[in-house]
């Protein structure tokens, strides 16, 4: 491969050049956008310390708590015994505190608990499948219907499924019923999410001029939706369930294959391709876009109760061709 040398050019005696007027210089030699901070988020979000590093953090976190605590109920004890009043209002507020924290770990237990749960209802739902087990389908429809018994807006759905429910013979039939009946509606709205946070990541890494800032806006961007999948398929995750699915959709996407660029994310790559010959910026946000996409399909196949059988699985590019017309697309005349 041979290297580019400058080129030279002798000008008249007494020519005058001015910078400001030479054109551009190409491009041809820089390297495709390949989402620099998506790709940054993507590694600050599967890092992981080791077992030293996650107990002497505990024990850290553990020493700081009881610490804080102490001098708290020292600092209440003294007041108590200058001034009872302002005492006995500083132990109320410290009780709110207390408060507060549990009722922060039981909704934080509250979701584990719920993730939990969908979890064990899709691995029941691939084992009714794979073992051809009409009863532990039917165990899954009925885990399946209850999940979503406070949802008002399957309401209907749900009472389809129960009427349709006994004509169905076999596993498969039954498993593909429950999916079609009260997973297509929830698939819509997860793809919206999806779509809208591809947007919006695409349009905040290629206006953000400052590296760390658009990585930090692609990470909290990202968590957002997660945690929106999540609550739309019955998750309701908290704030460390919110990174636990994280690291767990970034696991799944190494395990699949599905970081790198594949025939489902050639298009967007291509048209970030194409945008980066007029903006590196907004062709940068187009990738970065795209790998938003294939997170949250990731998203959607982890939070979702059933896997895809009986309904599509969301593709990238399409997921990505609908994010964008909402940018490119003219206003319809009134």
């Amino acid at each position: 491969m041979s290297k580019s040398k400058p080129l030279l050019i002798d000008l008249p005696e007494g020519a005058e050049f001015d910078p400001s007027t030479a054109p551009p210089p190409p491009d041809e030699d820089l390297p495709p956008p390949e989402g620099r901070a998506m790709q940054m988020a993507l590694r600050a979000g599967r890092a992981r310390l080791s077992f030293w590093g996650r107990f002497g953090l505990s024990a850290l976190a553990g020493f700081l708590a009881l610490a804080v605590s102490v001098a708290a109920w020292d600092f209440v004890t003294s007041l108590v015994a200058r001034n009872t009043a302002l005492g006995y209002l500083a132990l109320g507020l410290l009780a709110v505190i207390g408060v507060a924290a549990l009722t922060f770990a039981w909704r934080e237990w509250a979701g584990f608990r719920r993730l939990r749960q969908i979890d064990a209802l899709r691995g029941q739902a691939a084992a009714a499948r794979q073992q051809v087990d009409l009863k532990l389908a039917k165990d899954v429809m009925l885990a399946l219907n209850a999940l979503y018994s406070t949802r008002p807006e399957l309401r209907w759905a749900r009472a389809r499924l129960t009427e349709m429910a006994p004509d169905q013979l076999d596993a498969e039939g039954l498993l593909a019923l429950s999916e079609t009946t009260l997973l297509a509606e929830l698939d819509a709205r997860a793809r919206r999410e999806v779509e809208a946070a591809a947007r919006q990541v695409a349009l905040l890494t290629a206006l953000i001029p400052l590296a760390l800032i658009d990585v930090l806006a692609a990470l909290v961007s990202n968590l957002r939706m997660i945690r929106r999948v999540a609550e739309i398929y019955g998750g309701r995750a908290g704030t460390l369930g919110s990174l636990r699915l994280l690291r767990g959709v970034i696991t799944h996407l190494l395990a699949t294959g599905a970081v790198a660029v594949s025939e489902d994310m050639i298009g967007s790559v291509a048209s970030g391709s194409v945008i980066s010959k007029f903006s590196r910026r907004f062709g940068e946000g187009v990738v970065n876009g795209a790998l938003t996409a294939r997170l949250g399909i990731a998203a959607i196949e982890i939070c979702r109760p059933l896997p895809f059988q009986a309904l599509p699985r969301p593709r990238t590019s399409h997921v990505m061709s609908r994010a964008l017309s909402g940018l490119f697309d003219k206003p319809a005349q009134k």
